[in-house]
């Protein structure tokens, strides 16, 4: 029994035995409900080494339809002469530059212009006639020598005038881009005038110069610009009638101050002025010729970098002349002093009163060195054509060259063309009287 039950055990051990020496245990296959997949993470990509010029492409980080081969495109540096290639000139460019001289509204103008049925005044037809050339301007500007706060205020003409809002709708109307309101008529209502007169050119969108609500506004840098041309405007006038500027806004007006004027220039140059137009309300009242004074502030400023004098007050028109700046490099630069531009709109008669003058300045940029030059200056005279009917008359400004050669307008008689075509002959040899041979400057000295 004992031998039975040894052998027995004996057995059992050398089962364990042979199970123990067959591997190392039984192969678990995993649980579909409980798997967990893991996920071996890649070996990190190594780029190529870079320099600070290399650009990545737009596609660097897009590798779903990458080549076997962009690991080598990505590593190549980029055009070694890209950056020496020198970038394009910019390409040079024309501007037409238009100005007119006074709007003037004097009492015996308002009638006409007058709609009893909508109780309201249209000033349209006193420019239709010269809309056409009006609206060629990239800057088109007029003095306006009055203000037009309108009805609240009292209508009135001279010697304190104050007409209609309507007049700067028809501004707009005939193509003007830019108003300028300093003349010794700009404070004839005070500085609520001033408050009406530029609410109203605001609200057309006129760029506007000369008088100001708020210092900030007289401090205000104005560039207008056009096809890639910034025209600096500046506006001052000699006095204002003996009105004195309100004690608690002596900027009201922008008067003439030599180096005042001179400082601004700068300040315009500073702020990228291609070309500065100043307009200047002085000289004598019904001069044909300007006065030294007039002659002597007009050089020093375009000497002191103004490219444009735009002269109104005479009138009456008066000449304009070439002058020649030499400038600190060596160049010469050409300004263009108009000293008086006569009345475009007003009810004054004789003693050419009655004629003004729209003068077209083509402006150009050079693309390469980006200096702005003045070219082909013309002078067009006008007249103020009036036709009285039933106690009323009408009022329009006509291109005088145009009227002459096509006798279009059927109230004037023959003599009345012949008077027109003295007339026109006239004011051209008036004008070109001193635009013979350029007038030279050098630093603010006559030469």
């Amino acid at each position: 029994m004992y031998r039975h039950k040894l052998g027995l055990l004996g057995l059992l051990v050398l089962a364990l035995f042979l199970l123990s020496s067959c591997g190392s245990g039984p192969h678990l296959e995993p649980d579909p409900d409980n798997q967990q997949e893991t996920v071996q993470e890649p070996p990190p990509k190594v780029e190529p080494p870079t320099t600070e010029t290399d650009q990545a492409p737009d596609n660097a980080g897009d590798t779903a339809n990458q080549s076997p081969n962009d690991d080598a495109n990505l590593s190549q540096p980029d055009n070694p002469d890209a950056e020496s290639t020198p970038p394009a000139p910019e390409k040079s460019v024309d501007a037409l530059w238009v100005a007119v001289g006074d709007i003037m509204m004097h009492m015996p103008q308002l009638p006409g212009a007058y709609n009893e049925k909508t109780k309201k005044y249209n000033f349209e037809h006193f420019f239709k006639p010269m809309k056409p050339i009006l609206e060629q301007g990239d800057w088109t500007l007029a003095n306006l020598e009055t203000p037009i706060a309108g009805k609240s205020l009292g209508y009135s003409g001279y010697p304190r005038f104050n007409a209609p809002t309507e007049l700067g709708d028809a501004l707009k109307y005939a193509g003007f881009t830019t108003v300028t309101t300093a003349n010794n008529h700009a404070l004839d209502r005070g500085a609520k005038g001033i408050a009406l007169t530029l609410q109203k050119l605001d609200e057309l969108g006129f760029e506007t110069k000369g008088t100001a609500r708020s210092r900030a506004e007289a401090d205000r840098i104005v560039i207008a610009e056009r096809k890639g041309i910034a025209m600096g405007l500046l506006a001052y006038t000699y006095g204002t009638n003996g009105i004195p500027l309100p004690k608690d806004q002596p900027y009201a007006v922008s008067l003439i101050d030599e180096a005042k004027i001179i400082s601004d220039i700068a300040k315009l140059r500073k702020a990228g002025a291609d070309f500065i137009t100043v307009v200047l309300h002085f000289g004598i009242e019904y001069q044909t010729q300007p006065n030294d004074a007039q002659k002597n502030l007009a050089r020093k400023l375009i000497a002191a970098g103004a490219d444009i004098i735009a002269g109104s007050h005479p009138h009456v028109v008066q000449p304009y002349e070439i002058v020649e700046a030499a400038e600190p490099d060596g160049s010469v630069r050409k300004g263009l002093i108009i000293y008086s531009m006569g009345n475009f709109i007003s009810n004054q008669r004789g003693d050419s009163k009655d004629y003004g003058v729209v003068f077209r300045v083509n402006i150009h940029k050079d693309g390469p060195t980006g200096r702005t030059s003045i070219q082909n200056v013309e002078a067009l005279p006008t007249w103020v054509h009036r036709v009285t009917s039933k106690g009323v008359t009408n009022y329009n400004v006509v291109p005088l060259q145009q009227v002459i050669a096509s006798k279009s307008l059927k109230d004037l008689s023959g003599a009345d063309y012949s008077t027109l075509k003295q007339m026109y002959n006239q004011l051209m040899k008036r004008l070109k009287s001193m635009s013979g041979k350029p007038f030279q400057v050098t630093d603010g000295l006559n030469q």
